[in-house]
């Protein structure tokens, strides 16, 4: 009798992390083979087994010969639509002459300048943009992407900036799963006053957001250069009730005891973290709250401390790794650099640092499926020309992406040169 499963696909001959296990381990399979039938995995075994299990009598079948198979890259935290006016460049070039982020943002830099550049964009303008950064993501293995509003000026245009995340959405169906936050405490809208803003979008924004089903979560921005734990508090248990999940940036600039408010609010994740306490590791552990480290953003700010990532894991907290991609702090789409900087500097092994560019992230945004290669998930995956978690992280910055795979459809095959080639 002929096998009873199935594929549409199949992945021979891999070294797959199918990244399934609640702690930050890969959980490497040397040897195996991954069957797809139709969008969604159908079988995970032994190579030697594949033949007699699956039929693949209709099959296209990839020879990874050796090479890493891990999950569709899951980019939690980004802030892909904005507009471009060439200031925050001005900004970085300020930066490397020894100006720190918070002068610049004090000055009218910083979020304003961008909140200024996305007003004056036109709809299409900044859907172009963001579908440029979108794919160079998909290039990275990204098969999940988070985007934030945030840079809107007032109630319409954090709307319409949801909205034109929609539309995204919309736009990259089939090769790219979009999740929308709402991000009103970004950074004060100029002109307004601080009690004003936060009733306004409390009493009208997010009941809008909510009734549009504009996003899934809803951020804030918990700074001195931003909103404080109170104002952020009210905004984002406001949004928990309308069904919005909270999420926040905690800790980045200074300890702002950010990191316990998302313990208190059960928010899925704190991000940034870079200055968080004891206390505040404690709190997100006990909160089960997920951890999202940010690695490129503290590089390009110039920042002394990064995220203590390897006690964050050591104290039982889930690791998320994200791009961050924005035009301030992160002006980067490169997953590579992301988790070499998070084995170099946050005290993450290779392997937790995929296990945190999947799962953990997957986690942070509650995607049950996502991230991980498991019987019944979805099958997305990513066939990279590194051999190894090591080598994947080793060879720096490099894009090792060989194939990317959305619902068990091949949506990215690598130009030359791909680092296939490079030695084990």
């Amino acid at each position: 009798m002929p096998p009873a499963i199935r594929a549409t696909l199949a992945v021979r001959q891999a070294l797959v992390a199918t990244c399934d296990r609640a702690l930050p381990d890969p959980a490497l399979l040397p040897g195996h083979a991954v069957a797809i039938d139709g969008g969604a995995v159908a079988w995970i075994g032994p190579d030697a087994e594949l033949a007699a299990a699956v039929d693949l009598s209709a099959a296209e079948v990839l020879d990874a010969e050796g090479r890493l198979v891990t999950p569709g890259i899951v980019d939690s935290h980004t802030h892909l639509l904005f507009g471009d006016d060439g200031a925050r460049a001005e900004e970085f070039g300020a930066m490397a002459s020894g100006r720190t982020y918070a002068e610049i943002a004090r000055e009218g830099g910083g979020i304003r300048a961008t909140m200024r550049a996305t007003r004056a964009a036109s709809d299409e303008e900044l859907l172009r943009g963001a579908l440029a950064r979108a794919h160079r993501l998909l290039s990275w293995g990204v098969t999940t992407v988070e985007v934030k509003s945030g840079y809107g000026e007032s109630l319409v245009e954090e709307l319409r900036l949801l909205r034109l995340v929609r539309e995204l959405a919309r736009r990259l169906a089939g090769q790219m799963d979009v999740v929308a936050t709402a991000l009103p405490l970004h950074a004060l809208p100029p002109g307004r006053e601080r009690e004003g803003w936060v009733r306004e979008v409390t009493d009208n924004l997010l009941p809008a957001v909510a009734r549009e089903r504009l996003a899934e979560s809803c951020d804030a921005f918990v700074s001195s250069t931003a909103f404080g734990v109170d104002e952020a508090r009210r905004v984002l248990l406001a949004a928990r009730e309308l069904g919005l999940v909270p999420r926040l940036h905690a800790d980045q600039l200074a300890d702002d005891r950010a990191a316990e408010l998302a313990a208190e609010i059960g928010a899925s994740s704190a991000d940034h973290l870079e200055q968080v306490s004891q206390a505040g590791i404690a709190a997100l552990a006990r909160g089960g709250v997920v951890a999202g480290l940010l690695p490129t953003s503290t590089l390009l700010l110039r920042g002394s401390r990064f995220a203590p990532g390897r006690k964050l894991v050591d104290a039982g907290v889930a690791v998320s790794l994200a791009t961050n991609t924005n035009p301030g702090s992160a002006m980067s789409e490169n997953v590579g650099l992301s988790l070499s900087l998070a084995c170099l500097e946050n005290g993450l092994t290779p392997g937790e640092a995929i296990w945190a560019a999947t799962r953990g992230g997957a986690r942070a945004l509650l995607r049950e499926g996502a991230g991980r290669i498991a019987v019944g998930a979805p099958a997305d995956l990513v066939l990279w020309g590194a051999r190894s978690p090591a080598h994947l992280c080793w060879h720096a910055a490099v894009n090792h992406v060989l194939r990317v795979l959305k619902s068990g459809r091949v949506v990215h095959r690598a130009g030359e040169p791909a680092a296939a080639d490079c030695p084990a």
